[in-house]
């Protein structure tokens, strides 16, 4: 078994149906197996994944036992040499293990290795890339006290395409050997949601391996499904926070008080600014669809104004398409485009004030996300 594939899932339906599409588009020059563990989730992803994918293995837990326990039950059924942590709200293109497992298999002090990640507008997510954040560069970050602490946290002198060392990568995708998983114990299930991928990278690096950032394999993460939106997921990550800093900075009696209080004080601040905020989501007025199913064209058509073009154009003539036409809105149909393609569209565009939307091969819906801080919008199809 070359790669076993981890998929953590809770209530995100949709979002891991295309995940797991896109797995399966990228394993077909591979023996890859997919995991599946399900936190208890309440929608009927179960259901789903035992209806169209039943090669996936499924663990359904009877409680929702966080992150880090989640992944380490499935690595327990993992045969694969390789581990890849996926989080359910990505997208994959079709070469990701052509190109990450021979630069894996040529460095032989491999930890783990991070890809570059795009958000659902096609914006680069600096999480890709982190350094350690130590309670210095935290508090000046998260207070705003000067830009380079900023940059160290999201390790600034390492450039966007730049393939390098890196200390910290984000659980959104970890590809790593199962042996180096197991050798460090795993995700330290101490943590519930946040915080285990930092705690994760740093025991890697503590026992001596390198961790990489690799961006010659985009993946889309479209993070609003799990970032922090509601007192109860700000408190998981101030939690997370608070075991971090006792596990590997804990100095003396006044230090601890004092970096107690400052994680305090952050929460309040975070938490009264999360209540002000508005989620603003774009409305959808002209389409331009690449596709040629019949049946979605129709439906399209009811709703919006529309465009359509089965024939894929090049970036330039699609920027001067969305700026005469007024184009608010790219759907983009997985049947005849591939993933891989459709993150390329997405990078490329990422300027151009549109919002993108797919429409996996053989599903009912339509899934997209114009902001990493909200929710995603699905529209399920009526034919």
């Amino acid at each position: 078994m070359d790669v076993s594939v981890v998929i953590v899932n809770y209530n995100v339906r949709y979002f891991i149906e295309q995940c797991i599409l896109s797995v399966k588009s990228a394993s077909k020059n591979f023996n890859v197996e997919i995991i599946v563990v399900d936190n208890n989730s309440t929608d009927d992803s179960c259901k789903i994944i035992k209806g169209n994918f039943p090669e996936v293995v499924l663990i359904q837990n009877k409680d929702n036992v966080g992150f880090a326990k989640a992944n380490n039950i499935g690595v327990q059924k993992a045969q694969g040499r390789y581990l890849l942590i996926l989080n359910p709200d990505t997208v994959v293109g079709e070469d990701v293990f052509e190109k990450i497992i021979p630069f894996a298999n040529s460095h032989s002090d491999l930890g783990i290795l991070g890809a570059k990640l795009i958000d659902g507008s096609g914006r680069f997510l600096p999480e890709s890339k982190r350094g350690i954040p130590t309670p210095k560069i935290s508090f000046g970050k998260l207070f705003g006290r000067s830009n380079r602490y900023t940059k160290k946290y999201y390790a600034a002198h390492i450039l966007e395409n730049e393939i390098s060392e890196v200390e910290i990568l984000v659980g959104a995708f970890m590809f790593l050997k199962r042996v180096v998983y197991l050798e460090v114990g795993g995700f330290d299930e101490t943590y519930f949601m946040y915080g285990e991928d930092i705690d994760l990278s740093y025991k890697v690096l503590n026992k001596g391996y390198k961790n990489y950032y690799y961006p010659k394999t985009q993946v889309i993460h479209y993070k609003g499904e799990s970032t922090i939106k509601n007192y109860e997921n700000l408190n998981h990550f101030y939690k997370a926070m608070k075991i971090f800093y006792k596990k590997y900075f804990k100095r003396n009696y006044l230090y601890n008080i004092i970096m107690g209080v400052g994680m305090q004080c952050w929460f309040l601040l975070k938490y009264f600014r999360m209540k002000n905020e508005v989620a603003i989501i774009k409305p959808t007025l002209k389409v331009l669809y690449f596709g040629k199913n019949t049946q979605l064209l129709n439906s399209l058509g009811e709703k919006f104004e529309l465009i359509n073009d089965n024939i894929l154009m090049d970036f330039e003539e699609v920027k001067q398409l969305i700026n005469n036409k007024k184009v608010d809105t790219l759907i983009f149909d997985n049947s005849i485009i591939s993933f891989k393609q459709i993150i390329e569209y997405f990078k490329e565009l990422k300027n151009e004030d549109v919002s993108f939307k797919i429409h996996p091969h053989n599903t009912n819906f339509i899934i997209g996300s114009s902001s990493s801080n909200n929710k995603g919008q699905v529209e399920i199809l009526e034919f």
